[in-house]
């Protein structure tokens, strides 16, 4: 059974988001290792939301998914050092098809503070990467994640969501328009060199930005050099804090605050200009106290989720009438996969009794056509209850389906309680082994 944990920018304050975001690279592992029923864990953590997706055994020895879900939301707890009570009132719970629907959704860019953002999809493509090279995805967990992909794809290629460009880096840039008079005048700061830097620098170039100048905390000089920038420094750093127009913070050092502000108010003494600083970090990249200094607006991820403006509704109608559709069909490949150690039992009980009738008619002499005939026979009564069993588990009758064919067909009550990612490869319905 799939499951899903997410805290979300819409409904999780910024302060505990903030801790969930540096929970470490091995809370897939930690999260896997929480409760038996848990078979497998894909975490999907951004700037905006913190998620796990999980894929339960679902048998008699494990009625429930509560308790695996409560003691995953205890390792939340632990790794994000967040009261447990917290981490129960911050997430939200799924399960069954509405994982489906959530992930498409988020995938898609429906569920971001800029909407149709495009970084998103590729974040969901890197958590299913990150948890295959952690060996803690299942057949269903890579079925779901590669449906997402499709689904974004699908948003993209049929709509307008996106086609601008969009991403929270771009929003924040036209919140702060009102604020640049000339963006090619402006003296920029950009700290951080990582992969949300090069969206940035992008977004930044595209609004008219010539002087930019970057930062790394980590001390790397690739990302300036590869773009042709000024690198600033540590020994340079707060100067150029301090002169520079517009400031965007985007760094994953995040061990203290990229500002302090104490420190840039009293180099900040004497401006003559308004500073903007644009702060996309999560966890913070800067002292938040920088709101209160004089000269200086602060534009963070909570400021910048408030004023998100709201979408065209038509073309927003039109996604989600995509991500609908999407999940539904997923629903109904998850439902037609579940019946598939039925059909492997039933096949192999008609398959012996064909055999055995078979060895009888060459026996008695029987002509070759005969044995065509059975086969032929036998074949075209495989492919009629087969046909039956997935239209019936496509409209959630399956499990009666295979309990009748439990009923029907002797010996085969064992063999058709398997797994459905146990079954032969080659097989109707079957899944991949568990990576």
């Amino acid at each position: 059974m799939l499951v899903a944990l997410t805290a979300h920018q819409r409904s999780t304050p910024l302060d505990s988001l903030e801790r969930l975001s540096v929970i470490g690279d091995e809370v897939g592992t930690r999260l896997t290792e929480a409760d038996e029923a848990i078979q497998g864990a894909v975490v999907l953590a951004t700037c905006n939301r913190f998620e796990a997706y999980f894929d339960l055994r679902d048998d008699a020895d494990f009625p429930s998914t509560i308790p695996a879900m409560d003691a995953a939301m205890e390792e939340i707890a632990k790794l994000s050092e967040l009261p447990y009570r917290t981490v129960r009132e911050t997430v939200d719970f799924a399960h069954g098809n509405k994982v489906a629907h959530h992930l498409f959704s988020v995938a898609s860019g429906l569920d971001s503070v800029a909407v149709g953002e495009d970084e998103i999809a590729g974040q969901v493509r890197r958590a299913l990467d990150d948890a295959r090279r952690g060996g803690l995805t299942t057949a269903p967990l890579e079925h779901l994640f590669q449906r997402a992909t499709e689904t974004s794809r699908a948003v993209k290629n049929s709509t307008r969501i996106g086609e601008s460009g969009r991403s929270l880096v771009r929003l924040a840039l036209e919140l702060a328009s009102s604020r640049v008079a000339d963006w090619s005048a402006a003296r920029v700061l950009l700290v951080g060199t990582g992969r949300y830097a090069a969206a940035s620098l992008a977004a930044l170039r595209d609004k008219g930005a010539v002087d930019v100048r970057v930062h790394s905390r980590s001390g790397r000089s690739r990302f300036a050099q590869r773009e042709h920038l000024v690198a600033v420094d540590a020994e340079h750093y707060a100067a150029e804090a301090a002169a520079a127009d517009v400031i965007v913070t985007c760094t994953t050092t995040t061990d203290t605050y990229a500002l302090t502000a104490t420190e840039h108010a009293a180099r900040r003494i004497g401006a003559d200009r308004t500073q903007l600083i644009i702060d996309l970090g999560l966890p913070r990249n800067v002292d938040p106290a920088l709101r209160d200094v004089p000269d200086i607006e602060l534009l963070d991820l909570e400021t910048i989720r408030v004023h998100a403006p709201i979408d065209e509704f038509a073309t927003l109608g039109e996604a989600r009438e995509i991500v609908a559709g999407a999940a539904a069909r997923h629903a109904a490949a998850r439902r037609v996969h579940e019946v598939a150690p039925s059909v492997v039992a039933m096949r192999s009980y008609i398959t012996d009794i064909l055999d055995d009738e078979i060895d009888r008619a060459r026996l008695r002499g029987e002509a070759p056509q005969v044995e065509a005939a059975l086969r032929h026979f036998s074949g075209v009564l495989l492919h009629r209850l087969i046909a039956q069993g997935h239209t019936l588990a496509s409209s959630g009758s399956g499990s009666a389906w295979a309990d009748a064919v439990r009923t029907v067909f002797p010996g085969t009550d064992d063999s058709a309680r398997t797994s459905p990612d146990e079954v032969a490869p080659g097989d109707p319905g079957t899944g991949a082994a568990r990576s």
